[in-house]
């Protein structure tokens, strides 16, 4: 395996996660009794660039295919981010209804509506046919494809180009950077968000690995690709979504119009310090790994002798990575809640364990709920405040095991 940016042969193992299916790809009941893929669930880090990345197991249009389940207006906390964005950079880049804004991997529409609101004209690009459809139903313009550069010569440059957690998703991230190049207006914006790697190697955010992410990002990693590509970063912000992101914004290199701000250098300097730039701060994260999945066995098999019920709340794809990873299967959790209908009556792939609704809880009464997209830990706390009434328990497992 090449490193899918700087194409130096990797050698340097990141977390061995063993295998497991696609995290999202959630089964009907039929579909329990037939066989199901598992793909290498292994990351390497380049010893050139330090891009951490898992070899395409499987293919993207397969990851995302038409019947994708991941609808993200079903978390209220990602809303609220959404429409605050969307508040933030209309003042900041002064977009008006004479702009263009493109979204790339718009979902169901859950950021471009905002947008919509303004009277900004905005292009969704979403390749997964289940979630383009309800962008339409709310009046968004959608293109029902993949991005890349050869997409990017046929459709209207933009004022601003965004991307939630999509570039991690790409499996050519050169192609990918280019197309925005080449989509992007002379003075325009680029902005993306991801999981920084630097929150993943502290906060033990082992989870977030799954097949849908080929690549894991740090600063100083993206600042190198989209200078290879003809696009240089001049503003960075810090966020606290999915356990710690970055959000990037970036311009074409001959753009002198902007300059490059102080928050560059100073990211630099704190990747610096905590040491990705060196070899020895990515050898640690199997031992990491491993004590979660241990402490985590060990509450079940604990509760499982006592006679306790244990349910799950979120069929989120980290969940899928450290149940698979660990080894559950739904004799130790009964069942796993989740608030989009696209997954329920489904079962989550390899440990088979059900999906339903949320009242399901009070019939059951459990003794425990594990909360598996920990990121909305405090949205998914306060919605389930009333367990309490029976002196039911929340458990965490990342990046340490918490009951409260």
């Amino acid at each position: 395996m090449n490193c899918r940016f700087c194409k130096a042969e990797l050698s340097d193992v990141f977390v061995d996660l063993i295998n497991s299916p696609a995290s999202n790809s959630y089964l009907s009941q039929t579909e329990l009794n037939e066989p199901e893929i598992f793909y290498p669930l292994k990351t390497y880090v380049c010893h050139n660039c330090k891009l951490v990345q898992i070899d395409e197991y499987k293919k993207s249009d397969d990851i995302f295919d038409k019947d994708y389940a991941y609808f993200s207006s079903y978390s209220i906390s990602w809303l609220k981010h959404a429409k605050e964005y969307v508040e933030n950079i209309t003042k900041k880049l002064s977009l008006t209804e004479k702009s263009k804004v493109t979204e790339i991997a718009s979902n169901d529409g859950y950021l471009l509506q905002y947008f919509k609101e303004k009277n900004i004209p905005c292009l969704g690009i979403e390749p997964t046919a289940s979630t383009a459809k309800v962008a339409r139903e709310k009046g968004i313009e959608v293109l029902e494809e993949f991005f890349g550069s050869e997409l990017a010569k046929i459709i209207e440059k933009s004022d601003l180009i965004l991307g939630n957690n999509v570039l991690a998703h790409v499996p050519d991230i050169n192609d990918f950077v280019s197309g925005l190049k080449v989509a992007l207006k002379e003075s325009g914006t680029v902005t993306m968000e991801f999981p920084h790697l630097l929150n993943i190697i502290k906060e033990n955010q082992f989870d977030t690995i799954y097949h849908e992410h080929f690549s894991y990002l740090s600063f100083y990693t993206v600042q190198k690709i989209f200078k290879h590509n003809g696009l240089k970063l001049y503003d960075v912000e810090k966020l606290s979504t999915h356990g710690g992101s970055l959000r990037i914004y970036a311009t074409h290199e001959e753009n002198q119009n902007i300059e490059i701000g102080s928050n560059v250098e100073s990211m630099l300097d704190e990747e610096k310090a905590f040491g990705l730039f060196d070899k020895e701060i990515y050898k640690g994260f199997q031992d990491k790994a491993n004590k979660v999945k241990y402490d985590l066995l060990n509450f079940l098999l604990n509760a499982k002798k006592e006679n306790k019920k244990v349910v799950a709340y979120g069929a989120a794809a980290k969940g899928n990575t450290l149940l698979n990873y660990s080894g559950v299967k739904n004799d130790l959790i009964e069942f796993v809640v989740d608030k989009s209908p696209h997954k329920q009556d489904k079962y989550l792939p390899a440990s088979h364990i059900p999906i339903v609704s949320e009242e399901k809880i009070s019939e059951i009464k459990p003794e425990y709920i594990l909360i598996l997209p920990w990121n909305i830990k405090d949205e998914v706390i306060e919605q389930l405040k009333y367990v309490k009434e029976w002196n039911c328990k929340l458990v965490v497992a990342v990046p340490i095991l918490h009951i409260d």
